[in-house]
């Protein structure tokens, strides 16, 4: 596992060596901000102390801006310019390059979620002390969060390692996520029952609900983990595929 871990820091520093890390949290930062004052009546018009908005905007930004942006470039630049194949002749394995590029990439993004704890720190604990906070949906929103960014990383590393374009790396895990937000969306007025339920099963919102409500559910639990693992998997039969072309 050390090479994995290796691999991981190299990915992560890398973010931070140029500006893209610093662009990415604070344009997230200032996006998310937006949309949990402001969007749908936002904060202020809730009536209540609550984060709930926060944590139903926050995967959505994540998905359409932040993860495609993140994880574009993860394989396909290295396939594009060469240096995937001087990197797996090194005495490494393959899954330890798609584990330890993913964990880099994943870093990068928990990094921007934890520094979302400014908004609940200081509107309710120092210097506004807005009111009471539950404390409890908190908790399951950021568990909810770190679940779902596991999940949409991998996604977004999956396309990444099937093309050799960053732009089309973007693009496709774009749509992928939000389709994966918004399908369920389309299907609601339809009278066919079945597709409804599967709609809503693969939704990420639905899936996401429980916790921005307070509920840790093992389903939608094992739903982010097993698309984790799966895109993952992916990733890796993706980089074997290349040895037999």
């Amino acid at each position: 596992m050390s090479a994995t871990f290796t691999i991981a820091k190299r990915e992560f520093r890398s973010y931070f060596d140029s500006p893209l890390a610093y662009v990415v949290i604070c344009l997230g930062l200032v996006l998310l901000g937006f949309a949990f004052f402001y969007l749908d009546g936002g904060f202020w018009q809730a009536g209540r102390a609550s984060m709930q908005q926060m944590f139903r905007q926050a995967p959505r930004g994540l998905s359409f801006l932040i993860v495609p942006v993140v994880t574009m470039r993860l394989l396909a630049e290295e396939k594009r310019s060469g240096t995937l194949e001087m990197l797996i002749t090194l005495p490494v394995r393959d899954h330890e390059v798609v584990l330890g590029k993913f964990l880099g990439a994943w870093g990068l993004v928990l990094v921007l979620i934890v520094s979302t704890l400014l908004y609940p720190l200081l509107m309710f604990r120092f210097p506004w002390h807005l009111g009471a906070l539950d404390t409890g949906p908190i908790v399951t929103g950021y568990v909810g969060m770190v679940l779902y960014s596991a999940a949409a990383v991998s996604i977004g590393m999956l396309i990444s390692a099937l093309t050799e374009s960053q732009v089309i790396a973007f693009f496709i895990t774009f749509v992928i996520l939000f389709a994966l937000h918004f399908l369920d969306l389309g299907v609601q007025s339809l009278n066919v029952v079945w597709l409804r339920d599967v709609i809503a099963f693969v939704s990420f919102d639905t899936r996401l609900e429980p916790f921005v409500r307070g509920l840790v559910s093992t389903r939608d639990l094992i739903f982010f983990l097993s698309i984790t693992c799966a895109c993952l998997a992916g990733a890796f039969w993706a980089l074997e595929r290349r040895k037999w072309a």
